[in-house]
């Protein structure tokens, strides 16, 4: 009855399988995904199957992404990583036939719609871009990747707590600035995500696959990994009253842990079914490796180190991450009303409200996940190219009678436990009345 009463708002036909996991990974969404999707084992795009299994090694964005999506539909992800309008031509030879099934995704990807109009707009806008601010971008990243471990190794040489706090807080800009790189064809900074005790491959299903296709829906796994400990869909029948209220003491636990959790998950699965650990999972090893070489300090103190600066670095994180973009009851979740216009792009729209607090930083905004709404609809685009397209991005929402909300970091914070309180859906759709 829950399933059925809020399988009319969602944005699938089917619930999730991959929900009714006793552990919820990366690896049972995928699973999940070839259960659901109606793509008979191969790649399913718009209505069509496609075999890419010859072309799996000549990918321009590198492997990955063809062979972690055999037998799921990747209509949404193929759009929205490919402005140019190549690909779609080029896939023609690759088509095997036409899907036995209907998608059960109900968001729509029309010629017309929002998101294909804004896509041509940007595909001409990018022609003439400056693309200065890209080199920027690779600068700071680098900066950052360089402090990190000035710091790291100043706070065991010092032994300063504000040296200590420096390093968790390089650390935690510097991963959220890799993620700028793990969206797009593989390259070596995506790599320095992974001294977060975290992984990139990983992340690329759980956030570029799921999260940024499907965001706060039931097929978004950064909502479903978090629960129960962190509940933000408004549903009565999930979030009972402990979820609640007890959230709000849980959070600052699984901020702190967050990192740390993501590795013990993926040894666990790989002990107990099949392994998904990879050589880049090391990387991490290189925090309390650089401590101990540069310092007179035993084995033993610099992994302490290492875990008391990863810990501060994951409760950074979380507090920007969680609160960047996604969970207030303003914002569209999962059971909400949705507007009539069902394409994909206003849903991105819908479920964002940006920070517009940040807007004036290029340094801000690759730190602190800005220009949120442009890097979900163009994902592949460096943070520093973003600002250029806010004309067009205006221009297109005015058209669709949508908007760009926006507030600061502290109203995020509010809302998001207000957004952990809710359970009352919003029966009014985004856009009303506009």
């Amino acid at each position: 009855m829950v399933i059925e009463k809020w399988k009319e708002c969602g944005i699938a036909t089917k619930y999730p399988t991959y929900r009714n996991s006793k552990l919820i990974t990366v690896q049972s969404w995928l699973l999940g995904k070839q259960k659901d999707d109606e793509a008979e084992g191969l790649w399913r795009i718009y209505d069509s199957i496609y075999d890419f299994t010859d072309f799996i090694d000549k990918h321009p964005g590198g492997s990955f992404w063809l062979k972690e999506t055999k037998g799921t539909d990747i209509t949404e992800a193929f759009e929205a990583h490919h402005i140019s309008a190549v690909p779609t031509k080029m896939i023609e030879k690759y088509k095997v036939r036409d899907a036995a099934k209907p998608r059960i995704y109900t968001l729509t990807l029309h010629e017309d719609g929002f998101y294909k109009t804004l896509k041509r707009r940007v595909r001409d806008t990018i022609k003439t871009m400056d693309y200065t601010p890209k080199r920027t971008t690779n600068y700071m990243h680098f900066g950052l990747l360089v402090a990190t471990f000035i710091f790291i190794i100043a706070s065991a040489k010092a032994g300063n707590i504000i040296f200590t706090g420096l390093a968790s807080l390089s650390l935690c800009w510097l991963v959220i600035s890799a993620h700028n790189y793990f969206h797009r064809r593989d390259n070596w900074r995506m790599y320095t995500f992974n001294l977060s005790m975290m992984n990139f491959t990983a992340w690329r299903v759980s956030h570029a696959l799921s999260h940024h296709i499907y965001p706060n829906s039931f097929y978004d796994l950064e909502l479903s990994m978090f629960e129960p400990f962190l509940c933000w869909i408004p549903n009565p029948y999930i979030k009972n009253l402990a979820m609640r209220y007890v959230s709000w003491v849980t959070e600052p636990i699984v901020y702190l842990v967050a990192f740390p959790i993501q590795m013990i998950t993926r040894i666990v699965y790989s002990i107990k079914n099949t392994n998904i650990m990879h050589w880049h999972d090391l990387l991490c090893l290189s925090i309390p490796i650089s401590i101990y070489v540069t310092n007179d300090l035993s084995l033993l103190f610099c992994v302490r180190q290492w875990i008391l600066i990863t810990l501060l670095s994951s409760f950074v994180f979380c507090i920007i991450g969680l609160n960047a973009a996604h969970h207030d009851p303003r914002i569209h979740h999962e059971g909400d009303a949705n507007r009539e216009d069902r394409d994909w792009g206003l849903f991105q729209v819908d479920t964002i409200i940006d920070r517009g607090d940040l807007k004036r930083s290029q340094f801000l905004v690759l730190t602190h996940f800005g220009d949120h709404i442009l890097h979900h609809l163009f994902p592949t685009l460096d943070h520093g190219l973003l600002p250029q397209l806010y004309p067009i991005l205006y221009k297109t929402l005015d058209e669709f009678k949508a908007e760009l909300r926006e507030c600061n970091h502290l109203e995020h914070i509010i809302g998001q436990h207000q957004q952990l309180l809710r359970i009352k859906t919003n029966p009014k759709p985004p856009g009303f009345g506009k």
